[in-house]
């Protein structure tokens, strides 16, 4: 990939990432490029790759736009991650090789943001650091094939952009299980890792496949 492929690329997935292009957004050559400063050539080579990646899809008489998913895909997605991040989490104990003091660190961070979550960036950071922490446990977990599966599993529902769709009281139960996470983790305990991480990821689906009415009246 060339320079201005990968700049284009990583652009456009943060766009995705970020909501500012969510899902059923098309996703057209010629605007991507003028948005970017680039020329039509490396947004498309940038849109084979996310397409690739599982965030865009290409739709017959419409062309590429930034993938929309069932409730059904959810659920098949969400059931990967409980069995990928259970293992991840209970390898990652077992080898004693994670680094729990930047795991710490990450929770403090996250919960952090709790004190600002009427800020518009709140939910993009709390994202972000959520990402950072699974990833630190996937890395410890597995050696390429397990953390590169997961990029994939857990970065698609991002589009939905899951941490907006949080209560406050949600995201203290999140926290705290990522506390709980590190402290088995920390402890050695295999059982207890995969344990807390079932539970974990198990509570995200609830969240994200809660009706849109429940939602509102959960607030």
């Amino acid at each position: 990939m060339s320079q201005a492929a990968a700049r284009a690329y990583r652009a456009l997935r943060e766009d995705i990432l970020t909501g500012m292009r969510p899902a059923g957004t098309r996703l057209r050559e010629e605007q991507l490029a003028e948005d970017y400063g680039l020329s039509r050539t490396p947004v498309r080579e940038a849109i084979r790759r996310l397409q690739a990646d599982g965030l865009v899809q290409v739709v017959p008489n419409r062309g590429a736009e930034v993938v929309s998913l069932s409730a059904e895909d959810f659920e098949e997605i969400f059931g990967l991650r409980s069995v990928l991040e259970s293992y991840a989490a209970r390898n990652a104990a077992l080898r004693g090789n994670a680094d729990v003091a930047a795991l710490r660190e990450l929770c403090d961070a996250m919960e952090r943001q709790l004190e600002r979550l009427d800020d518009d960036g709140a939910h993009d950071e709390i994202t972000r650091l959520n990402m950072q922490f699974h990833q630190a446990i996937h890395q410890a977990g597995g050696r390429r094939l397990l953390p590169e599966l997961l990029s994939r599993v857990i970065e698609v529902p991002l589009v939905r952009r899951t941490f907006h769709r949080y209560t406050t009281a949600e995201l203290h139960r999140s926290f705290t299980q990522h506390r709980e996470l590190t402290e088995a983790i920390e402890a050695g305990d295999g059982d207890w890792a995969h344990s807390v991480m079932q539970s974990h990821v198990l509570a995200a689906r609830a969240t994200l496949l809660r009706p849109e009415e429940e939602e509102e009246e959960t607030r």
